[in-house]
This record gives structure tokens, sequence and C-alpha cells, in this order.
């Protein structure tokens, strides 16, 4: 790799610049996407690589963010340091609002939402650096991007820190990323230059702060609200990887389907199979459905198509009001969905209370397909306890049953699928089932889901 000056050792962090193999950082890429916690070296590393390209070869770099009010908002700084760190000062040209160099090159800075009106002016840019992405909205992403693409061979570097499982620049460039896309995670324990000093603060914050480490150092988005029922449930599924690409196995278990009823509420649905993995069966959740004042048929007709769910649903479970016979036509969804020759189970009915404790004994098998299930997910996130009123010294803290809102019939569903796989006689230890016993025990023969 050619340098500016030769004098000077360039060091990146070998997950960017391995000695051998694809190089994120200088290998041509449409996309490139670089994630992860503090400390991981992301930002400078890049910053280094496109200083160091600009000067091999004529380059306009375009480095973006949402909100950009002032030069100190955006990577201008940044740069400035590197420049002087890899000795190309006399390169150059450091201007207020743009950084030049000696063969044309030259770093522009841009805040797309207050320039979304005057974006023709990025055209015919080579890279466009967005730091910060997860800040980067729809709207804005909509109208740059394309922009951008319209230069042949025209890259986009995408760096950010994950917050939110729902942000947008989540799910587009890491969940579901552009075909032959770069992804890289990047965390502090990639980086073998940070200091023993920022390593002591790091341990010492893991310590501290253990609900918080892996949002902040390692890359993870945000696990759940205050009150979350599920929170510390659904930050192990994300340190495991449980969210992820999820494929239907012909060589797992059926598919079955569980339901969570509602009209003027919503329908929810999730879709999924077991599957062997050693010891022990993983429930893989294919994918989830929801909607709200549609019949019964509308649900059926999309699990009929062959496009989406290319297998076999061998059976349905419902909840225990699907026995209820309707004034309507005298029949209840049990009964209809009998008639329409789909094979039903009714959940057996359990307390919230333990429906959560099976949910949770059963959540550490359980592995989503994060794309088809984000909306699901999305919901599992936010379905919370109730909060007191915390001015009320007698009343603080969190209610015993949580939020009956919209993100709560995904939850429902969830709850009924732990509990229809949950053996019907089972050794407890304490008050609840534990994750090792849920696993080691049959359920009913009739679903083989558990069947070890």
């Amino acid at each position: 790799m050619a340098r500016e000056n030769p004098d000077v050792e360039v060091r990146f962090p070998p997950k960017l610049h391995p000695p051998t193999g694809p190089s994120p950082l200088f290998d041509a890429n449409r996309y490139k996407v670089f994630y992860g916690g503090r400390g991981g070296g992301k930002s400078w590393s890049i910053a280094r690589a496109l200083l160091i390209k600009a000067s091999q070869k004529k380059l306009r770099i375009l480095c973006a963010r949402e909100y950009m009010s002032s030069l100190q908002d955006s990577v201008w700084q940044l740069l400035c340091d590197q420049i002087s760190a890899l000795k190309l000062d006399a390169f150059y040209d450091i201007e207020k609002g743009i950084i030049r160099g000696r063969n044309g090159s030259q770093f522009t800075f841009m805040g797309i939402r207050q320039n979304i009106n005057n974006i023709r002016s990025v055209e015919g840019t080579d890279i466009m650096w967005c730091e910060e992405s997860s800040n980067i909205s729809s709207l804005s992403r909509t109208t740059i991007l394309p922009t951008i693409r319209r230069k042949a061979k025209s890259e986009v570097w995408i760096s950010f820190n994950p917050d939110d499982i729902d942000d947008a620049t989540w799910k587009m460039f890491v969940l579901d990323p552009p075909a032959g896309a770069f992804v890289v995670k990047l965390n502090w324990e990639d980086n073998p230059f940070l200091e023993p000093e920022f390593i002591d603060e790091i341990l010492e914050f893991k310590l501290k702060f253990p609900d918080e480490y892996p949002h902040v150092y390692l890359g993870e988005c945000r696990a759940a609200l205050s009150g979350a029922v599920y929170g510390s449930e659904i930050r192990k599924a994300e340190m495991d990887g449980r969210f992820c690409k999820v494929k239907y196995d012909p060589n797992g278990g059926p598919v079955e389907v569980f339901w969570d009823l509602g009209w003027a509420d919503q329908t929810s649905l999730w879709v999924g199979q077991v599957v062997k993995s050693g010891a022990n069966n993983e429930i893989h959740i294919l994918d989830y459905i929801e909607s709200e004042q549609k019949p019964l048929d509308y649900y059926l007709m999309m699990l009929n198509d062959k496009i989406r769910f290319p297998f076999v649903i061998e059976r349905h479970h419902l909840p225990h009001d699907a026995r209820a016979k309707s004034l309507g036509t005298g029949k209840s969804i049990e009964e209809i969905m009998r008639t329409k020759g789909h094979k039903v189970s009714i959940v057996p009915k359990l307390s919230i209370t333990d429906g959560i404790q099976a949910t949770r004994s059963a959540f550490e098998f359980m592995w989503f397909d994060a794309v088809r299930c984000g909306e699901g997910l999305k919901a599992i996130r936010k379905y919370r306890y109730e909060i007191r009123d915390r001015m009320n010294k007698y009343e603080s803290g969190l209610k015993d049953a949580p939020l009956h809102d919209k993100w709560s019939h995904a939850a429902d569903a969830l709850r009924y699928l732990a509990i229809a796989l949950r053996p019907p006689k089972a050794p407890r230890v304490g008050p609840v089932m534990t994750g090792i016993a849920w696993a080691r025990f049959n359920t009913d023969s009739s679903t083989k889901w558990m069947d070890l």
C-alpha cells in the first residue's frame, strides 16, 4: 500500500486491514459498514484510510451526518489530527469547512437535514462517509443515497454505534445489508492499540454498569425500556447473536403457528419450528405476522403464501378464548379452523405470571429471524410492567402485571408458544421451572417440538 510519507508507520486494527485477505478499508466496495462500541477505533481508522486514499488519487469525499450546526459537530477536527499524525501537513491545506489535497482531492462537510433541498450539490462525490449513522433519518437516507450512487464506482461508508434495534440504519445495513457489502463489527477487544488506562476504565465500567456495558462497549442495541418484562432475556439473546437470519430447516421439526386473537386489538402470530442442536433443541422462529380488524381468512391466506412460507404448516396453537362461539356464526374460531382442515390445539390456560416465567425459561432456546420478526421483536422489547407513581413512596416501583397496550399482543402470542411447549408435568426448582429443566423434558407428542 503506497503512502504519501513512507517514514510513518500506519497502524489499523487487524479486522479493518488484515495482513492477508480482503481489506474493508482499502478494497473497493459500494458499501462499507463499520459498527460497534466505544474504543474499537472505527472513526480514526476511517479518517486515516480516507486521508491515505485521497493522497494517492484525486478524490472528492463528503463527510456527512444528520445535523451539523458547526464544524465542531463534524469529523473535521478528527481529520486534522490524523493529518498531523500521518505527517501529511505539507500535502493537505486545511481551511474552514474544507480540506484540500495537492492532487485536487477535497473533503467537504454537510449536515444532511439542513441541506435536504440542496442535495444536488453532492453529485460527483467519490466517497461519502456518514458518521453517527444511527441518527440519520429515513428521509435523509432515501434522498442522499441515490444522489451519491449516480457516480460509477462511488462508495458509501457507514459508521455508527448501534442504538435501537428499530433504527432504519441498523435494519438496512446490519440486519439486511446490501448485497456484497463489507460489514464489520469492531469493539475495544478488537483494537490492540488501546492504552492500558482506557482498558482499565472499560473493565471498571463493566463491573459498575453491567446492563449498559453491552450497548456502550460491545456495540449491542439497547436491550429494552425501563421495566421491560424480558429485558435480561433480550440482552442475553443479543449477546448470543440469536437475533439473526433464521432459515427453515427441512430436517427440523414441523412448522407451527402460535396465535393471539384480536379484532379491535391486534392479532399476532409467531411461526416457527424446533431444530435439534446438540443435547438440546432450539426454537427457530421464522416469521411474525400482525394486523388488526381483519377476518380469520386474512391470516390463513397470508400463511398460505408459498413464496413467504415455502413449507407445510403442521399445527395452529390458539388461546383458550378461541373456543368462544361467535354470535354471528354460532361457531368458535377453533371450530372454523378445524372445518377448514387445519390441525388445532388450545394452549393451556395459565396466569400471566406463570406464562411469563415459562417464556423466560424458554427464551434462551429461541432464535429469531431479525428481519421477518422485526415488528414482533420491537413489541417484545417494549412489553413492560407499568411503573407506579414514583412520587408516592408507598406505591413506587413496578406493578405486578404488564401493561395491556399495542405491544402486549406479540408478547401474549410468544407466551402461548412457551406454554404450549412446556411439559405438562415437570419438576420445579423453587417457584418456577429452570431453563435447563424446561429443555430436558418432552412436550405433547403430537407436536414433537421438544422431543429429545
